[in-house]
């Protein structure tokens, strides 16, 4: 799995599923606020995701393709990761 920083805040949304998945009803509050194996921040290329925000922002823009729904595709996926 990934590896993860002492101290290390969790992803927002990583929690949020965890506290779903939790069969006690925990409230994400209650997970705490460092992160766990399932919750730490997937190491991503910055310039991959400010090439995908770009695009998004220029197709929100022009309303013309730009490639956002491709460039997006290339970013790693929460949901997908948790799969394995």
């Amino acid at each position: 799995m990934k590896a993860q920083r002492k101290g290390q805040q969790p992803e927002s949304l990583a929690t949020f599923a965890e506290a779903s998945r939790d069969k006690k009803k925990v409230k994400p509050d209650d997970i705490g606020l460092e992160a766990e194996e399932n919750t730490s921040p997937i190491p991503t290329d910055s310039k991959q995701k400010d090439k995908a925000a770009t695009k998004v922002l220029q197709e929100g823009a022009t309303g013309e393709d730009k490639g956002a729904e491709e460039a997006i595709d290339k970013l790693p996926d929460r949901i997908i990761e948790s799969r394995d």
